[in-house]
């Protein structure tokens, strides 16, 4: 492998990895607080991905689009939180996996209504259609470098919000004892629709932003779940910072795998979460 090829499976590697922990923090978000297993929380990506082909072909603006797809995504936690999820609390995680599988097949059907089923595409916005050289015959597009840097301020953000504002203070509350947390009569109900919309537009934001760089298919978020649920399991169920580490381990080494063992690229995350769960059963951290 030469140095130029390196480096840009690297910063590939970093993108990936930054792109499926936008997706897989809010997974472990709703997963650390409310205690949900949602497996339909891929549907959500998908959801974004196909809400920012409609709006861009209804706008011609790629960001007004992603505006308008993070807040239609917001009210569809909210809606499936109050009218679903909530049903959900004092059940167990059987329940919750028979009831968010046939969310999963629910958001297909509405998006083969609504879309179709044909391979559809967002075109890179024009601002950021170019291409930075790494070398005389290696360049690298600067929508990939955006994606990344959106990730990153988006990891900021919610770093940020959990461990200095109020709301974060009641989240990690919540997290460690929600009996508590009602006794000292904080509105329990209302912060768990907040911490599952917030998580349902993490997977839509990621949706939106992933859409110019790959096709958007019926079916796309099952896909990403499976990458995602390695990643909160390597992390650590429930903890933001592990999904963060596990995302950019699983980028790494799946893009990496892809060029270096190609015959076994499609075991070696598999392999990582195995390797990383004999030394540290429950995840690197895990909540």
């Amino acid at each position: 492998m030469t140095t130029s090829l390196f480096f840009v499976q690297l910063i590939n590697g970093l993108q990936y990895g930054l792109l499926l922990f936008l997706i897989a923090s809010g997974l472990t978000l709703v997963f650390g607080v409310m205690g949900i297993l949602n497996l339909a929380h891929g549907s959500m990506y998908m959801v974004g991905a196909y809400l920012a082909w409609y709006f861009v072909q209804q706008t011609d603006s790629f960001t007004l689009s992603a505006l308008i797809s993070a807040i239609i995504a917001l009210l569809i936690g909210i809606v499936v939180e109050r009218t679903l999820i909530q049903r959900l609390y004092r059940r167990n995680h059987l329940d919750q996996v028979l009831l968010t599988i046939g969310m999963i097949f629910v958001f297909n059907a509405l998006q083969s209504i609504l879309w179709g089923n044909d391979p559809l595409g967002v075109q890179v916005p024009e601002a950021m259609s170019a291409a930075i050289p790494l070398t005389e015959v290696v360049e690298y597009p600067v929508y990939r470098i955006f994606v990344a840097l959106v990730c990153v301020a988006i990891a900021a953000v919610m770093y940020f919000m959990i461990n200095r504002t109020r709301l974060g203070m009641l989240i990690r509350a919540g997290e460690s004892n929600r009996e508590m947390v009602e006794c000292l009569g904080i509105d329990i109900s209302r912060l768990y629709t907040i911490v599952f919309a917030i998580g349902v537009m993490l997977a839509a934001v990621a949706g939106v932003i992933a859409a110019p760089m790959s096709s958007i298919v019926p079916g796309m978020g099952e896909h990403v779940l499976i990458a995602c649920f390695v990643v909160v399991v390597i992390g650590g169920m429930g903890s933001i910072k592990g999904a963060f580490i596990g995302a950019l381990l699983v980028g790494l080494v799946d893009t990496f795998a892809s060029v270096l063992l190609p015959q076994l690229s499609s075991m070696m995350i598999y392999i990582l979460m195995a390797f990383i769960l004999l030394i540290k059963p429950q995840g690197l951290f895990s909540s």
